[in-house]
């Protein structure tokens, strides 16, 4: 494993952060570590390090590991966050943000970043503007190489998530994506093996640059990922 990518993933107990350590079993081209702030299921097969930690003592473990790489997957609803600004920014921008910056100033050169569609800094939505508020911090910090990923609503299962709302959208997303085409094909729904996919496929390119990735992008980017031959149990 000589020639295995170290790549770090905080937001590991989530959504998108389970299926890249789901995505993960089996491979030989990645050395994978969790930074995560409460205890999580591994999955069988996996072969990685979970880090359980309080935020404030992460860049001490990015020290530690040492990654070329880094997924963030950080990211909490309106409704954990008690529908208070305060609170939702304090995870879905200070702590990605501080870490981005730990992460930076450690030696960390790529950043890949799960954002949502719609992200701009001068959305009137709150949601978007703090998506995008957060995408322009990134790109200040100057990795050298930062992906950041814009996808729709997430096809998948939450962990201790019963928004009704969610759940028939998620129902109704074939159907309605086939009602999306030309600039609305970004805002289709997608899987979240699918974006975890992306993001592993693009924490190991080495081409310097700053890249935004919408719905057909990640595909693309998931597609890319070498597939692994799974060894029956």
């Amino acid at each position: 494993m000589s020639d295995a990518i170290r790549i770090a993933l905080i937001g590991a107990t989530g959504m998108i952060g389970s299926q890249v350590i789901r995505e993960c079993i089996g491979r030989e081209d990645v050395r994978l570590t969790g930074i995560a702030r409460r205890e999580a299921k591994l999955p069988r097969g996996i072969r990685m390090e979970l880090f359980v930690a309080d935020p404030a003592n992460w860049g001490e473990v990015i020290e530690a590991v040492r990654p070329k790489a880094m997924i963030c997957a950080l990211g909490t609803t309106w409704k954990k966050a008690g529908e208070d600004e305060a609170a939702f920014r304090a995870v879905d921008q200070e702590l990605v943000l501080d870490t981005a910056r730990a992460a930076k100033e450690l030696g960390v050169e790529r950043f890949v970043h799960v954002s949502s569609v719609g992200a701009d800094a001068m959305s009137k939505t709150f949601y978007l503007r703090v998506k995008g508020e957060v995408e322009r911090e990134l790109t200040k910090i100057r990795f050298d190489r930062l992906d950041i990923l814009r996808p729709g609503l997430l096809r998948g299962s939450r962990e201790d998530d019963h928004r009704p709302a969610e759940r028939l959208g998620i129902v109704a997303a074939p159907v309605a994506n086939l009602l999306l085409h030309g600039q609305y094909r970004k805002y289709r729904a997608i899987r979240a093996e699918t974006v975890a996919q992306a993001a592993l496929s693009l924490a190991k390119r080495a081409a310097r640059g700053r890249f935004v990735h919408d719905h057909d992008a990640i595909l693309r980017a998931a597609k890319a990922l070498p597939q692994i031959e799974h060894t029956p149990d």
